[in-house]
């Protein structure tokens, strides 16, 4: 199939990634690819497929090459996919890799923006019962999944170190931060900190924004936490590799990639739930889970910092858990659906 993806940025981050997991491993499939971005889109994640730059800060109709489906995911892409696919230019099928509505500016256009294709595509059940109930449709899921670079190298331990916790966190400035609930997450790591004072903690953010945030710059000048900034994959692999617990505070997120990833290299997951999440994590068996209200994150972290045998078989049975989410999983089921709604539009 000929298909056309526009995507506004492939900075680091899970929405970004899955799309260019996607994009490339369609295109080694044999499919005609092309990623339509913006004159000042950023790609951080090395790509397979033609990337075709449009010569306006604004994608138009006009941009777009003539195929068999057009793939839209952020809202602000999706007026002009439905006007490309009027001109025969494509199918238009959406990806929703968030649900914006909910805890992004200009919701009113977001949300009004799933009123305009059936043909969607979601990544958990949390997102298409949210997405079932507000509009009537019920989305396809393809979910996430880990790159092979990610897996447990079994650094930790080695020499009797100290316990290492680590999170990410991201650039505060630009309004997109929220729903990671960061100001939490310090708060609890400071609280750990307190209680266990024998601990590392080491925060991972990507380098450039890092470079671009004041806040971030800030925050680690004052020497309370180790930062990492990893440029690339296998360093990402190292710093998870490197960490006993990993937290996650975010409250809202349809795949939360993070998570899963760092239960794939062999830490223990300390997580606030936040909807998405819950299709590879179960408290007590595979992590520790609680609900943002309860204000339990430093209790967890501790809980597994004072018990290796419960930190240990967390990280295992969540290690073991992750293996069968592959991104050639995801591109298969992925393409399926697409085959599938193809084909039922012809007839």
């Amino acid at each position: 199939m000929r298909l056309t993806f526009p995507i506004l940025t492939l900075s680091r981050g899970g929405a970004q990634r899955m799309l260019a997991e996607l994009a490339n491993r369609l295109f080694e499939a044999g499919h005609e690819v092309v990623v339509l971005m913006p004159s000042y889109a950023t790609v951080e994640y090395e790509m397979k497929c033609p990337i075709v730059i449009s010569p306006s800060a604004v994608l138009t109709e006009h941009d777009f090459p003539y195929g068999d489906v057009i793939i839209s995911n952020y809202y602000t892409t999706v007026p002009v996919s439905e006007r490309a696919s009027a001109q025969g230019k494509g199918l238009h099928v959406r990806l929703a890799l968030c649900y914006e509505p909910t805890f992004l500016p200009d919701n009113n256009q977001s949300f009004a923006s799933y009123n305009s294709t059936r043909n969607l595509l979601v990544l958990s059940r949390w997102q298409q019962e949210i997405i079932r109930i507000n509009h009537g449709i019920k989305g396809r899921i393809v979910p996430i999944g880990v790159n092979p670079d990610f897996s447990n190298t079994h650094l930790r331990g080695r020499g009797g170190g100290k316990i290492v916790i680590s999170a990410i966190m991201r650039k505060p400035e630009g309004g997109f931060s929220g729903h990671r609930e960061q100001d939490y997450l310090l708060q609890e790591l400071d609280t750990v900190k307190q209680l266990h004072p024998e601990v590392d903690i080491y925060i991972i953010t990507p380098p450039a924004e890092y470079a671009s945030s004041s806040y971030l710059q800030k925050l680690f000048g004052e020497g309370r936490y180790e930062i990492r900034t990893p440029g690339n994959d296998s360093e990402l692999s190292y710093h998870y590799n490197e960490s006993d617990i990993f937290v996650s505070s975010s409250t809202y997120d349809t795949g939360s990639l993070p998570g899963l990833e760092a239960m794939r290299c062999g830490a223990a997951l300390v997580t606030v739930y936040s909807g998405g999440n819950l299709e590879y994590c179960v408290h007590g068996h595979n992590c520790l889970m609680s609900y943002r209200y309860e204000n339990r994150l430093a209790e967890d972290i501790s809980a597994l910092v004072k018990d290796k045998e419960l930190r240990q078989r967390l990280a295992a049975r969540g290690e073991l858990d992750s293996q069968r989410f592959t991104w050639e999983r995801s591109m298969q089921i992925f393409q399926s659906e697409l085959f599938e709604i193809v084909s039922r539009q012809g007839g």
